[in-house]
Parts: C-alpha cells; structure tokens; sequence
C-alpha cells in the first residue's frame, strides 16, 4: 500500500488545511435536496479533493460510487455506468454519495458525455462531488451553473512539514527536519506529491543526492507528452522541449514509459521506430560529438512522435514517472558501494582494486559470512548492507 492510501484521511476532521471546504461539504451532504444537487470540488493536485469526498462518505456511513473521467467519454458510456448508479439504492448503506472525479479530464471531442451528466445532476437522488483541476473551461459552462462550486487551496508547507513529520515518525523514518522542510516547500501545496516524494526518498540511503526540483520538470514534461500525443504535428511542436528544465536523454526515458498509454498497434510500431531512430542520433552524437545532429534527435521526439497516430488523441490519460531514472540511480549507488568495499579489500590485502571487482563474488561473501572482517576492513554501515544482499 502506498502512504497516500494509508494515511488517507478516515473522516472529515483528519482532513488539514482545509478548514472551509469541510464547513461547507458537511453542510452540503446534512442539507442534500434544499440546494444544488452536486458540488464541484476545484484546485491544484493533491490539495484533498478526493479525499475529503472519500472522508465525508465514511463519516455518513455513506457507499461511495467512483468514476474518473475515462469511464465518461460519451453520452452513452456515462448512461451505462453513472445511470445505474443513481437509480439503483446501495445494498449495503442506507444512501449513497456519488464521485466523479477530474472531470476536467473531458475533451471537447469526447460527445455527449458533459450534457448526459448535467442531465443526470437532474436526476440524482444521492448527493453527487465532482473534482477538477481547472473547472474555468467555457465548456463547462452549463455544469458550473448546475453544481454549487467550492475552491480548494494550496495546502501551506507548515500544514505538509507537520504531516509527512507524523508519517516518517509512525513508519520509523530517520529523515532530517530541515530535509523535510525543504520537501515540504518545494511541494508548492501539494500534499499528495510530498507524501509520494517521502516514500520514494525514504528507500535510498543517500537522500541528500535526490534533486526536489523534479516537481517543476514533471509539470513541464508532462504538459509536452500531452502535445505531443494528442494533438496533430505541427511544425511548433518541434520547440516544444525548449521550455522542459530536462535533459534530452531523461525527456527520451519519459516518452519510452508512456507510449503504450497513447498508442495501440500500427501506431505504436511506428511511435517506437521513431524513438529509436532519435536514439541512434543520440548515439551518433555521444560517438563522433557531432552536435549539430541534436535537431534530428528532437524532430524524432516531437513532430516524429506525434506524427505516428492517425488522428488526434482525446480523454485525460495519466502518465507515468520513468522507472528506469530510479534503478538507474540505485543501480549507480550500487556500484559505488562495490568499488568502495573492492578499494578497502585491495588495500587490506594488497591487490589490485581490478582483481578485486573481479573476484567480487566471492569476497561478498567472505565478508558477509565473518563480521569480524567486516571490522577489520572498517566497514560502513551502507557497505555492510550491500555485502549482505
């Protein structure tokens, strides 16, 4: 289980920060069909939008019925699975809420799906939250009249500090104060991604090393992978990494990740052929420091790339943090481990650090089978650790 689940609130006066939104959701649920029958939740990620919907479900003994904007692309697709929802009663709980979360994650190409759910609002017996990043768009103009809206703010980095201190004490996390403090700011209000940040971190040993920029990259990055995957190619597009404070070879890691959540087929055959030509440039330039070849390496990525579907993509799809950047980094702590026990056993011993490495099998472990040699070679703790793998 991730931390976000764990330590998701249970009810609404766990929900921090958020002081005003609670007052009113309380409200709205106690007085459900004297007002409006839905309330938009809008705001920045991980400022609690889903979680006060899940924590004012469970403090009213309410069934939650969930649905993302993926499963509301037309007008028939929302009927078959909201409809139901709405008109069937809950068998468990006496009444029901119903959530549909970011459904700012609707395009204007996806038909119907917008009008069908204004018309369900009409319908609904059960108090109905809706959650968006962004609920300005003009094309939810008729919802926005519908549904009583409520702003959700950014959460202070005090607020962030004194959660995630209670998290890293109740998980026995031994992370420095001023550490969390800078995660916490560097969050810009986001609770969700300094809690995901703190358990990515709290796995490595050496958590100093770890850039907390990565939040304004992510943003830029994931703004570009959008662009290019949905929309058509178009010779602007071929600027679009410009802006990312990223490098071409990590941009490269994010569009190898994320190109089976856009393409399917023929499209990701070609999607693919075209990454690795930008990555055979990649190497023409690494080989002969030929940099003038960097234009076809981002021409490949960009219009190459967006060129490879047959129409324009529609629908919110979330796309995911490379895995590779992480075990490439683990993989290089790894190997500094090696070459520094490898270094402490040639001196010891009076080898030559490539015999070594070489013959690193078998001092593992002869070093993991004696502490008295872990002693003798003044090994660290890390060290100690990797010898014991």
């Amino acid at each position: 289980m991730t931390l976000t689940e764990k330590y998701r609130p249970k009810n609404l006066g766990e929900i921090k920060g958020q002081d005003e939104a609670v007052v009113k959701i309380k409200y709205f649920i106690k007085n459900f069909g004297k007002g409006k029958r839905a309330i938009i939740l809008y705001g920045p990620p991980g400022t609690g939008k889903t979680s006060i919907a899940c924590a004012a479900a469970k403090e009213n003994d309410l069934e939650i019925f969930e649905l993302n904007a993926s499963d509301f692309r037309n007008k028939e697709k929302l009927s078959t699975i909201l409809k139901p929802a709405v008109e069937q009663k809950s068998l468990e709980k006496k009444n029901k809420l119903i959530l549909v979360d970011e459904v700012d994650g609707i395009s204007e190409l996806d038909y119907g799906g917008l009008p069908e759910l204004i018309r369900i609002i009409d319908l609904t017996p059960y108090p109905m939250i809706i959650t968006a990043n962004d609920i300005w768009d003009k094309k939810f103009n008729l919802l926005r009249k519908k549904c009583e809206l409520l702003q959700l703010k950014e959460i202070s980095y005090n607020i962030i500090k004194t959660i995630i201190s209670e998290i890293s004490a109740i998980e026995g996390l031994s992370i420095d104060s001023d550490f969390i403090t800078e995660l916490s700011i560097k969050a810009k209000g986001d609770l969700r991604a300094a809690i995901n940040d703190l358990q990515t971190l709290s796995r490595l040993k050496d958590y100093f090393s770890i850039i907390l920029d990565e939040r304004n990259k992510e943003t830029d990055i994931f703004n570009s992978l959008r662009k290019v995957f949905k929309e058509k190619p178009t010779n602007e597009i071929m600027g679009i990494f410009d802006s990312v404070n990223m490098s071409i070879d990590d941009i490269m890691l994010w569009f190898e990740e994320n190109i089976p959540a856009e393409y399917k087929g023929e499209e990701l055959a070609r999607a693919y052929d075209l990454l690795s030509k930008a990555d055979i440039f990649k190497g023409r330039i690494y080989k002969q420091q030929y940099w003038r070849f960097l234009v076809y390496e981002n021409i490949f990525l960009s219009y190459g790339i967006a060129s490879a579907k047959k129409n324009s993509k529609t629908g919110f799809t979330s796309y995911k943090k490379p895995s590779r950047i992480l075990q490439i980094w683990m993989n290089n702590q790894k190997t500094i481990q090696k070459k520094s026990i490898c270094e402490k056993y040639s001196q010891y011993v009076h080898v030559s650090q490539k015999r070594a490495m070489n013959e690193f099998p078998i001092i593992k472990q002869i070093i993991k089978s004696n502490p008295n040699i872990q002693k003798e070679l003044k090994l660290d703790e890390e060290e100690i650790e990797y010898a014991q793998l």
